[in-house]
C-alpha cells in the first residue's frame, strides 16, 4: 500500500456490473478534479482472443481442468501485482490495453481482441483506478491484493449474474444461451478459488439482492430492474462509516447488521457516490501529507 500513490480497485466477476461502479467512481474523480490513471482488468489476460480460444479447446481436449478467464492459467496475475506494487513505489508500472472491437482496434491498426504493446503509466497521476476481475485476487505466484489502498467489490446474487451474463453475451455478443452455459460450468472452479475470495478482503462490498424470482436463471427472460432490488453494502471497518448520516441521506434505509446497510436499488447510485466520495478524499488528503 503507498500513500502518495495510492492504488484502488474494484473487483468483480464477468456480468457484475462493476462497470456501473465504475462509472461513479468516474462522477467521484470528474467532481473533485482527481488525475487518475485507469486500468482495466482484461489488459492482464494472458492470451489474446484466437490463442485463448485454441487454449480452451486444448484444454477440453485434454479432460483435466479447463482453462478460464477466472484463473492464474490464463491471466498475467504477477505482472498485475507488479503494476500496483511498482505504482505504489514510483507513481508509473507497465499496462496495456486489451482491444475488444473493431472501433477500439482501428486507432491502433490492430485487429480485435489483441493487446497493444507493453508501456509505461505517465508519471503525475494522483492514483491509480483498476476495474476488472482481479482487483484482490491471491495465487500460489502473486498477492494482488497486499498493494491496493481501497478495494471495492461488486458481488450480485450469484443467479443474478449469471442471468446478467446470459444477456449480455446473448445479446450484445451473439452466443447461444447454451454456449454461455458451458463457459459459466468452465469457469466454475476458478470462481470458486479466484474470485469469490477476494470478496472477504474488500475494504467495501455492494452485493445486489433481487426482490423477484430468479432461481432459474437459464430461462429468465430479462434482467431484474434496479427498483426490483435491494443493494447490501457491507463494510470491513463499520468503526470509520456515519451510519446515522447514510441512513438520514438515503431514504428506506436500514442495518442488517453492525457493518452492513441495506439500501433500495433505485438509490444504488446515490449510495456509492456518498459511500466512496469521502474514501477517495481520504486517500488524496493522506497523499497530500506525505
Amino acid at each position: 500500500m503507498s500513500k502518495k500513490h495510492p492504488v484502488v480497485a474494484v473487483t468483480g466477476s464477468s456480468g457484475a456490473g462493476t462497470s456501473t461502479v465504475k462509472n461513479s467512481f468516474e462522477h467521484i474523480f470528474h467532481r473533485e478534479k482527481i488525475n487518475v490513471a485507469v486500468v482495466e482488468g482484461d489488459s492482464f489476460h494472458r492470451y489474446d482472443r484466437d490463442t485463448m480460444k485454441k487454449a480452451v479447446a486444448e484444454s477440453e481436449k485434454k479432460g483435466g481442468r479447463p482453462i478460464s478467464h477466472f484463473g492464474p492459467d490464463a491471466n498475467e496475475f504477477k505482472k498485475l501485482e507488479m503494476l500496483f506494487k511498482e505504482y505504489g513505489k514510483s507513481g508509473s508500472g507497465k499496462t496495456r490495453l486489451y482491444l475488444h472491437n473493431d472501433k477500439e482496434a482501428e486507432p491502433h491498426k490492430q485487429r480485435a481482441g489483441t493487446f497493444t504493446p507493453w508501456a509505461s503509466i505517465a508519471r503525475g497521476s494522483d492514483m491509480l483506478f483498476y476495474e476488472g476481475l482481479h482487483g484482490g485476487v491471491k495465487s500460489d505466484t502473486a498477492d494482488v491484493a497486499k498493494y491496493v489502498d481501497l478495494l471495492v467489490g461488486v458481488v450480485p446474487a450469484v443467479n443474478l449474474e449469471w442471468i446478467q451474463k446470459i444477456h449480455r453475451d446473448t445479446n450484445a455478443r451473439g452466443y447461444s444461451v447454451e454456449a454461455v452455459t458451458h463457459t459459466i460450468l468452465r469457469r466454475m472452479h476458478d470462481y470458486v478459488y479466484f474470485i469469490t475470495p477476494q470478496f472477504s478482503r474488500t475494504h467495501v462490498n455492494f452485493q445486489r439482492v433481487p426482490t423477484v424470482d430468479t432461481s432459474n436463471p437459464f430461462i429468465a427472460r430479462e434482467i431484474p430492474a434496479l427498483e426490483e432490488s435491494f443493494f447490501v453494502i457491507r463494510f470491513r471497518d463499520p468503526k470509520s462509516v456515519d451510519f446515522p448520516y447514510l441512513l438520514s441521506m438515503i431514504h428506506d434505509s436500514f442495518m442488517s447488521r453492525p457493518n452492513t446497510i441495506v439500501v433500495p436499488g433505485g438509490k444504488m447510485g446515490l449510495s456509492i457516490e456518498l459511500i466512496l466520495t469521502p474514501l477517495i478524499l481520504n486517500l488524496v488528503e493522506r497523499r497530500k501529507k506525505k
